[in-house]
């Protein structure tokens, strides 16, 4: 889910970013103004501007470091705290030599055998998505991840790799790559999973794929992520997915635990192919998302016709706050595609399974 600040902040698991205009950042509580001060000749003495807008969070990085001491932590609290930090450090400057090229990733079982039809349907599947431009992240173990590298080769894979006894080397299509990244956590493997990805794909597994595709949806449903495809594909013979959204339906729905629009945050696929045409029309015109404020800034490829606007606007009136639904240029906060068009509302900051379904609606329109 990689671009700019998409749907609070593409997300707060993609590099947070405030959905407010950017505005000078106060400066940190310290023991002393001296320590402050010299907080702020370390940062401008490797190049950066303490008083800038990024320069604030280095800042504030900074200061939390040091308020450890005073707090007492433990080894223990301080070991995991700087091994996470290295490790998104690590990892966010591993992607972002690929910043322009759309990123999936892929989820499943590493029990998975080459012969299953699960890990044919994955390397066929990775294998569509590399041929039309795309990269593949997996995790670099066996089974469907492995399949997922398969597909594509390693020149298009990233490997996210965990460190666990039962699983210590990657395979062999992406060991040794530039772009075989190991953790020691699983949150901080997750977050680079889910905050790169342009779109999410699952395949069965077992309870760390469930934990993989449940929370990918939890931050889809809760506008804690930006909106990407989740899709769910299986081989052929299988009805994985099939009594998985059985007990969604009967129990997580049926017991009031979900609400029906919940159920446009993610897709079945029949096949590989299908997989791959739903992931490319959901890109068919919409771009990308993010907030100013509570509005909603939605950036089309194409201009839409005036009628089709007013038509999102009575189709879609639940998710507006106040207001109406316009199309226009960027606002003035923004700098990211100033070529795209956008259509704009307040919104509710609600239902986002119901925003799902808006962009369907956008992606049915053509041009004007």
């Amino acid at each position: 889910m990689q671009s700019d600040p998409n749907i609070d902040g593409r997300p707060e698991i993609q590099a947070t970013e405030t959905t407010d205009p950017p505005r000078r950042r106060a400066r940190p509580r310290m023991a002393t103004p001296e320590m402050a001060d010299t907080i702020d000749k370390l940062i401008q003495e490797m190049g950066a501007d303490p008083e800038s807008y990024d320069g604030g969070f280095i800042r504030d990085l900074m200061a939390t470091s040091l308020k450890l001491i005073s707090d007492g932590r433990n080894s223990g609290e301080l070991k995991l705290m700087a091994a996470a930090l290295k490790e998104m450090r690590h990892s966010y400057r591993i992607f972002a030599q690929y910043p322009d090229v759309k990123k999936i990733s892929i989820f499943g079982s590493a029990r998975t055998p080459p012969e299953h039809p699960d890990y044919i349907t994955a390397v066929e599947f990775s294998r569509i998505m590399a041929d039309d431009g795309w990269l593949v992240i997996t995790g670099a173990g066996d089974g469907i991840m492995k399949a997922g590298h398969e597909g594509p080769g390693r020149e298009s894979s990233f490997g996210l790799s965990i460190r666990l006894p039962f699983e210590t080397t990657a395979n062999e299509i992406i060991a040794g790559d530039s772009k075989l990244i190991n953790f020691r956590y699983f949150f901080t493997r997750k977050l680079m999973f889910v905050s790169q990805a342009d779109a999410v794909v699952c395949f069965p597994g077992g309870f760390g794929t469930q934990d993989e595709t449940f929370e990918v949806l939890t931050l889809v449903q809760t506008g804690k992520s930006a909106i990407v495809p989740v899709v769910l594909i299986e081989g052929e013979g299988s009805g994985y997915w099939q009594h998985w959204l059985e007990y969604v339906q009967e129990t997580l729905l049926g017991g009031g635990f979900i609400s029906d629009e919940d159920q446009e945050i993610f897709y079945i696929a029949p096949d590989a192919s299908d997989a791959a045409k739903h992931i490319d029309r959901f890109y068919r015109n919409y771009h990308s998302s993010r907030y100013v404020r509570d509005d909603l800034v939605i950036r089309v490829n194409q201009r839409l016709r005036d009628e089709d606007i007013a038509e999102l606007e009575r189709e879609f009136k639940p998710l507006i706050r106040e207001g109406e639904v316009i199309q226009r240029g960027p606002l003035d906060v923004e700098d990211d595609h100033p070529e795209l068009p956008r259509i704009v509302f307040t919104h509710t900051r609600r239902s986002f399974g119901l925003v799902r379904r808006l962009i369907n609606r956008i992606n049915d329109f053509d041009p004007a």
